[in-house]
Formats: structure tokens, C-alpha cells, sequence
């Protein structure tokens, strides 16, 4: 079971990142894993299989004895069988040579097998065996007979099973008997019942042909093609022509518009003004009068500078002007037509117009009946394109059902020309003389067919390892508990700084079965216990235990190359995974190679180290936080096995302690500490319920959580990654403890190296 690791920024809002330089960066799982069953290794698999062992051999185990129970119990089958030659060997006759053709097998073997077994057939037979064996009826011999053609030959085979071998071998007689006797009757009738078959269906087949030519002589009539692809490829055709007329329309459409807006700016016209003044401009006699009128205008004008409105030649003048404006008007409405109002336009502006202007405004008018007949045309154009594309849309249609008529066609010519051919056959079949089944393979041979006990026994045991493996796999896929350090690893995604192996003397320690409490702290603590082999002895007073804690602080101080770790939280998301153990000999071991390290029991809840070293715990953290004039030297003690190592207990527990463990008080010890100290060490509460880790590893270097392995549910373990990476606490990685297996390589590896035979002293300098 593989998890697919989390994507998530680096310590994004991490407030801890500016005040911790040592904080790794380090890519925490994202939410939520996938289990994927299909990319197991086979070191996983294997892992699988030696835990759930008890489940593979007791499936196993049940499997086979039902099978081996069950194939003991079983009374023995016998079976015989026959064959039959139910066509010449070779189809081709005398006769059919003589017409020049070759007529091949036509007999449908599965259609046959059927009608042997039918009632029809078989009755006959029933009676006869009924007369020696009368238990024997149509459904008991039918249970146990089986008909089938061998391969692609032309034999039947007949083979019938039974408990007794003699009944079996007489059995088989009368069948064949009865198959032989039919095969006579059946051949002489059945080529004439062809024959008249065939006879039968010929005119409906002829008919139906000539129906479907004359549908697909109708349907290309009607729709006026040959072949619809060529059809459509000329709708086509025309279709892009129709585009391109389009095209060329709406491009002189754009160019008339530009000249009909560009006349129009000069003029300062519209259409219907350009065509009046155009008419006006040559109407004659509309001219002579606007001249006169002008003439009028003009005296008037002067005479009125000289004269009062009242003087007969000013009145003479204005009615010669009222008398020639009707005229212009009358002479204007002529020269327009009805179609324009006069009231409209303004006649008198429009009649004085220069050539330039004159030409101008032709040009105009032309723009604009221009456009007008371009629009009409593209109008045309369009009504054109959407019947052609209308009908070019159709053509698959057409095209389809013009397929299925020629398929159709195709088909029921083919099908006529088979009847005439098998016609042909038959009559041919007919002349030749009809050759019974021969009866090639007799019932003689019976022969035990089950049970095969060791066989089934085989079978039995094979079965039961699948099946126990299955088992084994589905227990494994409902247990959330991680068992390696290869799975730990590969589900979560994080680092691995350290294996712990499984250490029978530290389960009877937790368990209280030893009263040497701080005897593990000692490197001859396990290696006393391997050395008691006669046969061998040590050259290195450490064991595989020890040199997993040296190996887990080396892993820790390569974490980071420009200042060393000083202070960490080890944790665990649960309780009981031995992070407490871990801590202490994790100090120890640090201390072993030289530092300065303060442990600290931050677990105010439950404090154990002080039970593990049995150390006295009357002051502690507890009264450091609580007393103000209390120095932190006066509260740790001195491990008297190891002089660098230094221990603060937990003191009292008090009622509140996540109160405690974010006073500022608790901040401030926790820089002094840091400061006296190479290392610090914190053994807090687990991460799932309490507050109190991730508030302690806000000012250290990060946290290191321990993973108890068979003990340990993922998704315990995943809350607390989802919590650490919600508060921004680095993860300076994951301590597998308790691992079985891993043991046992390492102990290998650890005797060969530091172990020799005491025979063999010489190795000491050899194996170097």
C-alpha cells in the first residue's frame, strides 16, 4: 500500500521560521492519501505473508481437507464413447466430376448434434436400453450423454459416463445401434427435402430482387442522380460559387457605400434631395421661371431701397412674385412626380447647381440605386446558398439510404445465386447414391474418468494457498496499522531518520517484569544477553539497540550544515509508541558522543521518565514554571551513568497544563535552556487531543515523532501531521520503533561484523 505524498508550500505563514534557523523545510503530506494495491513491492508482500501466516496455512488447511474429503467421498465415474463418420471423406463424386463441379460438406454439425439428442431420436433407443436397465429414462441418459463434433472433422463423437462400467459399454451399443439405423432412414430423405427448398424460395428471392432494382431505379429518378458522391460534389461546387459571388457583391457593395458616404458629406444631400435637384437642374422651363423669379427678387430688392411698400412699382413687383411662385411650384411638382412631396425639399436650394456639383450629385444617385441593386442581389445570392446547402445537408441522407438499397440488393443477389448454386448441388448429391454413417470408433474402451484424488488433493492444496493468500490480503487491506518501516515511509511520504528494533528486555521493562529500570541505558545492556553463545564473542561492547539511537542522533546533526540542532520535541500521535523511550536513549546516546544534554519530561500529564530512570521527581518543570525565584539548576539532575546527560522531570502535575506550557515563563526557560545545553530534548504528551507538543516545538528546532510500528493506525498519525502543518511546527522527520524484521537483518549484519567464531581467531585480523 503506497500514499501519495502531500504538495504543500514550505512553511507557508510559518511564524517560527524567522526565530529558528535550524527549522528544516520540509514538504508535509498533503490531505487525504490513495491506496494503490497495484504497485506493492514484493518486500511488502512478502512482509504480508510472514504476518498474516496463521490465516494463509489455516485457509489453506481447511480448503484441503474439504477438497481431499469430498474427493475420497465420491463414488468413481467411468466413461466411454464412440464415433461416427457422418460424411464421406471426400465430397467430390464420379457424378460431380462429370459436371465439372466439386460439392463440398453443407451439413450443420450443431443443428445434427440436436436432433440426436432429441426425444424423436432418442425414444426409440430409451426403449430398448428400458428393457435390460429399467431405471434408465430420457433425462437420466440425456444428464450424462454428450454429443459433439471432433474439431473440424466430419466424425461425431458420443461419450456417456455412469458408475458402472459394463452399463456404460452397453449403453453405448444401443446408441449407436440407434444413430446407425437413423442415419439409413434420414438420407434418403433429406437431399429431396433440399431440393424442394430450395425450389420454394427461388421465386420469392427472384421477386425480391427485381423489387429492389426498381426502388433504386425510382429513388435516382426522383432526387436526379447517378451517384450521390458526384452529386454532392457538384452541389458543392456550386455552392462555393455562390460564395464567391457573394464575395465579389458585398466587396462592391462596400466600395459603393464608401463613395455613397463620401457624396453625401460633400453634397450634405440625401437621396431624395440628389435626385430632385438631378431633375431640376434639367428641367427647362422650372429654370426660366426660377430665373424670372430671381429677376423679381433682385428689383425688389433695389426698388425697395427707393420706395416706400406702399409705391406702385413695389406692389407691381411682389404680385409678378406671387404670381410666379405657383408656376414654380406647380412646374416643380411636374418635373418631380408624385412620388416626392415638394414640401420636403427645398426646391430653390436645390435648382442653382454648378457642373461640378451637377456631376457630384449624378454620381450619387447612381451610388445609391447602385446599392440598392447590390442588396436586392445578395438577397438573391443568400435564398440561393440556403436551398444548396439545404440540399447539400440531405445528400448523406440520400447517399445512406442509396447505400442500404445497393447493400440490400447486393445481399439478396448474393443470396440467389447461392440458392441456384445449392440447386445445383443438390440435384447433383441427388444422382449419387446415398452413403449411410459408418460407425468408425466402438463402444469397447471404458475407462475411469473421476475423481483423480491426487490430482484434486494437488489441486486442493493450491487452492487453499490462493485462497489463504487472499484472505491474508484482505486482512491486510482492512488493517490500518503500519507494521515496516518501508510502509511507514512510503504512505507517509516523510523522512526516516531512524529504525529502532524490537527489544524483548525493554518489553519487560514496560511491563515491570525486571526491577533493573536503568539497565537499557548501557550499551552491555543487550549485548550481554547475545554474548552468551559459547561458540562466540564480542569485539565491541554495543549492540544492535544501542547503535540505532547513535545512528538516529548522527542522522539528526547531518539534518542541517550550518548550525547544529539544538533543541527538538519528540512526540508521537499516540499514546503508548514509545516516545518516551525514545527520548531518553536518544539522549544518552547523544550524550555518549560528547554533548551537553538536558531531558526534559514535558509530559505533565503523564510523566514516565522518571519512573524509567527512577530518578526522584519531588521538583520539576512544573515548579520552575510556577516559582519565581527558582533557578533551573537547582531543579536537574545528573544521570550517574552518564555525566554529559542532565535530567528535569515533570514535578507535580498541575490542573492546567497547556496553561503552563504557553506562559511566557515557559518561553524564557526554554531559550536558557537552549543556551546551557548543546541539546534539549522534550518528551511531550501525543499530538492527537493535546495542545501541549505543538506548543513546545514553536521555539525548537522541530519535532520528531515517534512511530510505535504494529501499534501505530494511519490516520491517528496523519491528524497529527495535519496538525503540525497547521500550526507551521517543522517536521524534522519519523523514528520507526519496535521493528520485527528489521531486527533481524541488523543482528546478521552486527554479529558478522562485530562477532567472530572463537575457533577461528584469526578472523580478527582478516574480516578488518
Amino acid at each position: 500500500m503506497k500514499i501519495k505524498p502531500y504538495s504543500q508550500p514550505i512553511f507557508p505563514n510559518n511564524s517560527n521560521q524567522g526565530k529558528n534557523p535550524h527549522s528544516l523545510p520540509y514538504i508535509y503530506p498533503e490531505q487525504g492519501y490513495e491506496e494503490d494495491v497495484n504497485k506493492l513491492e514484493l518486500r511488502q508482500f512478502l512482509g504480508i505473508l510472514r504476518r498474516r501466516a496463521l490465516v494463509v496455512v489455516s485457509v489453506a488447511i481447511a480448503v484441503t481437507t474439504v477438497v481431499g474429503t469430498r474427493t475420497w467421498n465420491t463414488p468413481p465415474l467411468y466413461e466411454g464413447q464412440f464415433r461416427v463418420l457422418v460424411e464421406p471423406i471426400t465430397a467430390e463424386t464420379k457424378v460431380a466430376q462429370n459436371f465439372g463441379a466439386i460439392v463440398y460438406s453443407v451439413l450443420d454439425y450443431d443443428t445434427q448434434t440436436e436432433v440426436l439428442r432429441s426425444p424423436s431420436v432418442m425414444d426409440s433407443i430409451v426403449k430398448k436400453i428400458q428393457a435390460e436397465y429399467p431405471e434408465i429414462n430420457y433425462g437420466s441418459l440425456m444428464q450424462n450423454l454428450v454429443i459433439s463434433r471432433l474439431g473440424q472433422t466430419k466424425i461425431i463423437e458420443v461419450r456417456y459416463q455412469d458408475t458402472e462400467p459394463k452399463r456404460a459399454e452397453k449403453i453405448l451399443k444401443y446408441v449407436a445401434d440407434g444413430y446407425l439405423d437413423y442415419s439409413r432412414l434420414q438420407r434418403q430423405t433429406d437431399v429431396r427435402q433440399g431440393i424442394d427448398f430450395v425450389k420454394q424460395q427461388l421465386p420469392n428471392l427472384q421477386e425480391r430482387v427485381n423489387a429492389l432494382q426498381a426502388r433504386l431505379q425510382k429513388f435516382r429518378q426522383e432526387y436526379n442522380f447517378i451517384d450521390p458522391e458526384q452529386k454532392a460534389q457538384e452541389l458543392g461546387t456550386r455552392i462555393s460559387g455562390i460564395e464567391t459571388q457573394q464575395i465579389e457583391a458585398n466587396t462592391k457593395l462596400n466600395e459603393l457605400r464608401s463613395l455613397y458616404t463620401l457624396l453625401q458629406t460633400q453634397l450634405g444631400l440625401q437621396p431624395n434631395e440628389a435626385i430632385v435637384a438631378s431633375a431640376l437642374s434639367e428641367a427647362p422651363r422650372y429654370q426660366k421661371l426660377l430665373t424670372e423669379l430671381q429677376d423679381v427678387e433682385t428689383k425688389l430688392a433695389t426698388e425697395s431701397v427707393r420706395f416706400t411698400e406702399a409705391s406702385p412699382n413695389i406692389q407691381a413687383l411682389k404680385e409678378k412674385r406671387q404670381r410666379l411662385l405657383p408656376l414654380i411650384a406647380q412646374e416643380t411638382q411636374r418635373v418631380i412626380g408624385t412620388s416626392i412631396s415638394p414640401n420636403t425639399v427645398n426646391t430653390q436650394r436645390l435648382s442653382n447647381q454648378n457642373s461640378v456639383r451637377l456631376n457630384l450629385t449624378q454620381q450619387f444617385v447612381e451610388a445609391t440605386n447602385q446599392i440598392k441593386v447590390l442588396e436586392v442581389r445578395n438577397q438573391a445570392l443568400k435564398r440561393a446558398e440556403q436551398l444548396l446547402v439545404q440540399e447539400f445537408k440531405q445528400m448523406p441522407i440520400r447517399a445512406r439510404q442509396y447505400t442500404d438499397l445497393q447493400r440490400e440488393l447486393k445481399v439478396t443477389t448474393e443470396s440467389l445465386l447461392r440458392f441456384l448454386s445449392t440447386r445445383e448441388n443438390l440435384e447433383i448429391e441427388a444422382a449419387q447414391k446415398a452413403t449411410p454413417w459408418q460407425l468408425i470408433a466402438a463402444p469397447s474402451q471404458i475407462y475411469p474418468l473421476s475423481p483423480d484424488k491426487y490430482r484434486n488433493l494437488i489441486l486442493g492444496v493450491v487452492a487453499g494457498l490462493l485462497l489463504g493468500t487472499g484472505a491474508a490480503w484482505l486482512a491486510e487491506m482492512l488493517d490500518n496499522v503500519f507494521h515496516s518501516a518501508e510502509d511507514l515511509k512510503n504512505q507517509t511520504g516523510m523522512p526516516l531518520l531512524g529504525v529502532v528494533p524490537f527489544s524483548k528486555a525493554l518489553k519487560k521493562l514496560a511491563a515491570g517484569e525486571t526491577s533493573e529500570a536503568n539497565a537499557l541505558l548501557l550499551p552491555e545492556g543487550e549485548s550481554a544477553a547475545i554474548a552468551q553463545d559459547n561458540k562466540l564473542y564480542s569485539r565491541y561492547n554495543a549492540s544492535q539497540f544501542v547503535e540505532s539511537f547513535r545512528s538516529l542522533y548522527t542522522n539528526i546533526r547531518l539534518l542541517t550544515t550550518d548550525m547544529p540542532i539544538q533543541s527538538l520535541v519528540i512526540s508521537s500521535s499516540t499514546p503508548a509508541e514509545g516516545k518516551t523511550v525514545i527520548s531518553i536513549h536518544l539522549a544518552q546516546a547523544a550524550a555518549a558522543m560528547g554533548q551537553r544534554v538536558l531531558l526534559v519530561d514535558a509530559d505533565l500529564r503523564r510523566p514516565q521518565i522518571h519512573k524509567r530512570l527512577d530518578v526522584p521527581n519531588m521538583r520539576g518543570l512544573t515548579n520552575l514554571i510556577s516559582s519565581e525565584d527558582l533557578d533551573f539548576h537547582e531543579v536537574i539532575q545528573n544521570c550517574p551513568e552518564e555525566e554529559n546527560l542532565y535530567i528535569m522531570t515533570a514535578g507535580q502535575i498541575p490542573p492546567d497544563p497547556t496553561r503552563l506550557l504557553s506562559s511566557e515563563k515557559m518561553q524564557a526557560l526554554m531559550a536558557e535552556f537552549q543556551s546551557a545545553f548543546d541539546l534539549v530534548i522534550y518528551d511531550t504528551p501525543p499530538l492527537v487531543g493535546f495542545a501541549d507538543a505543538s506548543i513546545l516545538a514553536t521555539p525548537t528546532d522541530g519535532v520528531i515523532l515517534v512511530v510505535g510500528l504494529g501499534k501505530a493506525d494511519r490516520y491517528p498519525l496523519m491528524q497529527a501531521l495535519d496538525t503540525l502543518r497547521i500550526s507551521g511546527t517543522p517536521v524534522l522527520g519519523l523514528v520507526a520503533n519496535g521493528v520485527k524484521s528489521y531486527t533481524t537483518r541488523w543482528r546478521d549484519t552486527y554479529d558478522r561484523y562485530y562477532k567472530v567464531d572463537r575457533t577461528t581467531p584469526q578472523q580478527l585480523t582478516t574480516d578488518g
